[in-house]
């Protein structure tokens, strides 16, 4: 559904999504299933044959596509594919024996801790776990009081008499909260919104626009839902009634998926399996990304940018290179601009020299002007007219001239834009921010037949895929820095929240867009520190700059600087003392990073994940866990007290020491230079002496920190292994213990209120200064 604000001047954009058709009063075409009958019972799941009163008969398939898992298809063809599967598979259900049960009119198809409910005439199919309590239920439509059906139930819609969309209606408890649905900027629980996956150049973070879609997900009840379709797939989260969800999927034929939890993240561990497990980044790429900013650079303003940072000890691994890398109006050549970077070679080489890995931009549009597009014309590699004329399009709203855009359903084409940043790769260039991608227009044509409906949101996907396969090949790793994704696009890291305003209410809601993308199972995430578009005060500088710092990712870039010293003393050492702080907290968030990866548990997560039976974590938007126990309350306001809710146990203000009880919301505030952050009372957290650069190896320094004195046990996971670090509280001792690789060099005592222990490591005692700060054995 397009942006369409009230009495504001509705701008048209070339790839504005199409709409579905609205149905005259008493128009026919509803389709509907109503009663089926049992075709055949394999291996491969349940076969029916469903009736609907318009006379047609459509094919029924439930089968057990993994534990836990249960998959649902409708389609009048039982060999039907989604649309976008031409170009690319979203989900690979391994598939597992299924339990069948059938009797009586009713049928039990079991898949480990789910079960479905099939009830044949009048057709119903509900979903249970493992104890028969009820998940989720099929809704048979909502009737208003003249008796006309207000939602659409599972079945198809005509219109023209052609197929207009497939449909599923679930009903929905009064209680029942839903998260997920990819980088989405409104509030956390959707409930009460209609979601439309269809990528979006979103101009921002304060809309429905999103530039990251994902038909996923995640409800209270504990269960999960994912269709699988590359098509603008909507999501009416119980907007039209409260009574229920409904799915709408203009495509060849609805097939969706039923993941069992009952916890967040045993259902983002099911979905991971369907889709990919998140790809973990490089090292490095926990450091800092500093970038020039959208503006005009040089290998001048690079060179002496980096020699400043390491001057002014400012922690930064990666340097950003935006658009202007290339000549101003030629920023799709991916060609140095040879004015401005006469010797790049010699620039990399010096950056490396540093320990600096540069990051540049590229997006998968050709300007009209390029000289590569009369090439890539030339040879069809670009998407096309329905004339099959080159498509040219406005993908930069005015401000670019207009572009071709590289038609990746092409290997030959896909293989001519490697080439391009093979060689860039090889002259030393690290990693590549692939923006963009969201511009592909309904009505173009691709190579392999498919319309720009059906390719719209999967282009990103082959966008990413190849830029990350180049990448693989010759700097070794997969990462890229991504702006638009889509179902399964955790396989790219990272991803970053896209142009936000530099305003703490935008601030605010690229928060809501992060955590509504970790809930989508996409765990390493970024946004802009400093917001995007326009100049940050002082003060949200810092605030932005201390959220940014604990978040999975960090880098700062915008319309104007974002480097520190070019703000005021005082706000450039509030940043730089925030990235120090997280620098000196990377064993603890490498750590965390590598379980995302194995589990698909988001890194910076909303507090529903760890806490899902508290009512209040499900509503709690605007502060996260990181990891499993730091819970970080960014202050997203110019008022520095704001209300942080606590789950459920004991937390420890990591700057005072003093403790809070979980269970309730407290008025937290903290001076400018600080975050509220907050570490779980009795975590064991493993912490380095900082430095200015992460490196690539172990940690070679590191001090495990007891916050509280008592039991504990923590994971930590390095590039040489996992070592597992346990303290045991007996008396007034703490005997901590460390089996793994980890060069652990130091236990230390937070400074909270209590008698401190003695302590031992290994079996030998250590010294424990007053003050908690560690001190060798």
């Amino acid at each position: 559904m397009p942006y369409r604000p009230p009495l504001v001047a509705r701008e048209v954009f070339v790839a504005d999504p199409p709409e579905l058709p609205v149905r005259e009063p008493g128009e026919q075409g509803l389709s509907a299933v109503t009663r089926a009958e049992v075709v055949s019972t394999d291996a491969g799941g349940v076969l029916l044959k469903g009736a609907t009163p318009d006379g047609s008969t459509l094919v029924i398939q439930i089968s057990a596509a993994d534990e836990g898992v249960l998959r649902v298809r409708l389609s009048d063809d039982p060999q039907a594919r989604s649309r976008s599967a031409r170009a690319t598979t979203l989900i690979h259900p391994p598939g597992r024996p299924m339990e069948v049960r059938a009797g009586d009119g009713r049928i039990s198809v079991r898949a480990g801790a789910i079960r479905a409910e099939i009830t044949l005439d009048p057709w119903h199919l509900s979903f249970t776990d493992d104890t028969g309590r009820l998940l989720v239920e099929q809704n048979r439509g909502e009737v208003d009081i003249s008796g006309r059906l207000r939602t659409l139930p599972f079945g198809r819609s005509l219109a023209d008499g052609a197929v207009a969309a497939y449909h599923e209606s679930f009903g929905a408890a009064a209680d029942e909260r839903f998260v997920g649905l990819g980088e989405r900027f409104t509030t956390l629980d959707k409930r009460g919104q209609r979601a439309l996956m269809w990528n979006f150049d979103a101009f921002g973070t304060e809309s429905d626009r999103a530039y990251k879609n994902v038909p996923f997900y995640l409800s209270n009840r504990g269960y999960g839902v994912v269709v699988d379709s590359g098509m603008p797939v909507e999501f009416d989260m119980c907007q039209s009634t409260h009574s229920c969800v409904q799915i709408l999927v203009p495509d060849d034929l609805i097939d969706y998926y039923v993941l069992a939890g009952p916890t967040p993240a045993e259902v983002l561990d099911r979905y991971d399996r369907l889709t990919s497990r998140p790809l973990l980044p490089p090292k490095w790429a926990f450091g800092t990304w500093m970038s020039s900013g959208f503006f005009a650079d040089s290998q001048a303003h690079t060179l002496d940018r980096a020699r400043r940072l390491r001057r002014d000890g400012i922690p930064c691994d990666v340097l950003h290179l935006d658009c202007y890398w290339q000549r101003p109006g030629h920023w799709s050549d991916l060609v140095w601009d040879p004015e401005t970077f006469p010797d790049p070679d010699a620039m990399l080489a010096e950056l490396a020299t540093m320990d600096f890995r540069v990051c540049l931009w590229i997006n998968p549009y050709v300007s009209h002007l390029s000289p590569l597009f009369a090439a890539a014309e030339e040879a069809g590699y670009l998407l096309r007219r329905p004339d099959g004329s080159a498509y040219v399009a406005d993908v930069w709203h005015g401000s670019f001239p207009p572009c071709g855009l590289i038609d990746f359903t092409d290997p030959a084409a896909t293989a001519w834009f490697q080439d391009q940043l093979r060689r860039l790769l090889t002259q030393g260039v690290s990693v590549f921010k692939t923006d963009f991608a969201e511009g592909v227009p309904a009505d173009a044509v691709a190579a392999n037949g498919m319309t720009g409906v059906e390719l719209h949101n999967v282009y990103t996907l082959l966008f990413n895929d190849a830029a990350a396969a180049v990448t693989r090949e010759v700097a070794g790793h997969s990462m890229v820095w991504a702006r638009s994704s889509y179902l399964g696009g955790q396989r790219h890291s990272a991803q970053w929240g896209g142009d936000t305003s530099a305003t703490y209410p935008a601030m605010a809601s690229t928060l809501r867009g992060g955590l509504s993308h970790g809930l989508s199972g996409v765990p390493f995430w970024s946004h802009d520190a400093g917001g995007f578009t326009g100049t940050p005060t002082d003060d949200l500088y810092v605030r932005w700059a201390q959220f940014a710092a604990l978040s999975p990712l960090v880098r700062f870039h915008g319309t104007t600087s974002r480097l520190p010293w070019n703000f005021p003393p005082a706000a450039a050492a509030a940043a730089t003392e925030a990235l120090r702080l997280r620098y000196r907290l990377l064993p603890y968030l490498y750590s965390a990073a590598v379980t995302s990866a194995r589990t698909g548990v988001p890194m910076m997560r909303a507090l529903l994940v760890d806490t899902p039976d508290d009512p209040a974590c499900w509503t709690a938007e605007l502060e996260y866990l990181l990891g499993p126990d730091l819970l970080v309350a960014p202050v997203v306001t110019t008022d520095p007290d704001r209300p942080v809710y606590f789950p459920s146990g004991r937390w420890v203000d990591h700057w005072t020491g003093a403790v809070l009880d979980g269970g309730r919301h407290h008025r937290v505030g903290t001076p400018p230079d600080r975050i509220p952050l907050y570490v779980r009372f009795g975590a064991l957290i493993p912490v380095g002496p900082g430095g200015d650069t992460v490196g690539d190896g172990p940690f070679p320094d590191l001090t495990v920190v007891s916050w509280g004195g008592v039991d504990g046990r923590t994971v930590l996971s390095d590039v040489d292994g996992d070592t597992v670090v346990t303290a045991v509280r007996d008396g007034d001792t703490l005997a901590v213990t460390a089996d793994g690789p980890a060069r652990i060099r130091r236990i230390a005592l937070a400074a909270v209120p209590g008698e401190a222990p003695a302590v031992t490591f290994n079996g030998v005692p250590a010294r424990i200064s007053a003050a908690g700060a560690p001190v060798s054995p």
